[in-house]
């Protein structure tokens, strides 16, 4: 059974943090949640995890027991147990959701239009290629013509690609299916991961992207009790960005050492510039946990901000090479059927 989803997850936590904000206990809760639900996968996630909770009487137990939960939402829901603060700490979990849901979304929409416009143009140039094309040359040859040079090289080459057809209807099925694995499984979306954090193009975007939910997690933990070398630990736990999770890691060791937050964070290079003079500014004041909700806010912005401006160069770029080869397949029909004509006249 697979991972619930960032939307699922949110639905989960923000119901059952409003239950036990209402005084209900979590096992009463999860009767009542899959009380409202009709029979299908939900219910049954529900129904096993209540079991479970009959048995174990511990919730984050039994969510690890069903396979269906994150392990950093197990983790979060041990400590909201332990500490008594269950129903705060699946407050923050939706809220930690519900950001992240954002960031892909935004990311996600940034880039939906420019592949449908490569698609649908790359579609217009094979039908011009593979359709149009020997179609005008079988009428120029009945005029006494025919194509030469680079129009005869783009037509022979829609020749073949019509004539490969299965071949290449199996290699556009299997980029399909790629992408697929890439963008739904899990081990697929680690690949791809790694693939953005080493690629000259997104490397900053993908950094970005791992701070944000650093600041992120570490605000939830932080509201939740833990202290900050706790909320570290739970931090590194969850993110998959090579780099990030090694500037964690420095700045835990520097912090075991000895050393304050502020120089751990100064000497990991995990927050730096300003970012890292406002949590010196909230450790100080008490209120590290907002000014962690804040950079996380701001990161994500960042992050919005600079997709956006790639999709802005992309997009012109795209539609003027576009439409420079449907511009340049045209005349090389066009030229030849004018010059026919003009010796017809």
């Amino acid at each position: 059974m697979k991972e619930l989803n960032n939307a699922e997850l949110i639905s989960f936590c923000s119901q059952l943090a409003m239950i036990l904000r209402a005084g209900i206990s979590a096992i009463e809760g999860i009767s009542i949640m899959k009380d409202d639900l009709a029979e299908g996968e939900g219910w049954g996630i529900l129904e096993k995890l209540y079991q479970e909770i009959e048995t174990t009487g511990l919730l984050y137990e039994s969510m690890r027991k069903t396979g269906v939960f994150p392990e950093y939402v197990c983790n979060m829901t041990e400590i909201g147990e332990q500490s008594g603060r269950l129903d705060e700490v699946m407050d923050g979990l939706a809220v930690h959701y519900e950001n992240e849901e954002a960031l892909s979304s935004s990311v996600k929409s940034a880039l939906t239009y420019p592949m449908i416009m490569l698609g649908m143009m790359t579609a217009v140039v094979l039908v011009l290629v593979v359709k149009v094309m020997p179609a005008f040359d079988q009428v120029f040859q009945q005029l006494g013509g025919g194509l030469t040079g680079i129009s005869a090289a783009v037509m022979n080459f829609g020749t073949a690609l019509s004539r490969y057809s299965i071949i290449l209807a199996a290699v556009i099925a299997a980029a399909a299916a790629a992408g697929l694995y890439l963008a739904f499984s899990k081990n697929g979306r680690k690949k791809l991961g790694g693939f953005l954090q080493k690629s000259r193009f997104t490397k900053d975007i993908s950094e970005k992207m791992a701070c944000a939910r650093v600041a992120d997690a570490m605000d939830l933990c932080i509201r939740s009790g833990l202290d900050i070398d706790q909320s570290l630990e739970m931090t590194e736990r969850l993110v998959e960005h090579g780099q990030v999770r090694e500037r964690i890691k420095k700045c835990r060791e520097q912090m075991q050492e000895g050393g304050s937050f502020e120089d751990a964070l100064t000497k990991s290079g995990l927050f730096s510039g300003v970012y890292g003079k406002m949590i010196v500014i909230g450790v100080r004041t008490g209120s590290v946990d907002r000014v962690m909700g804040k950079i996380a806010r701001q990161y994500e912005e960042e992050v919005a901000n600079r997709v956006q401006g790639i999709v802005a160069a992309i997009e012109p770029t795209l539609v003027a090479i576009l439409s420079c080869m449907v511009g340049l397949i045209l005349l090389s029909v066009m030229l030849p059927l004018m010059g026919i004509m003009a010796n017809m006249g």
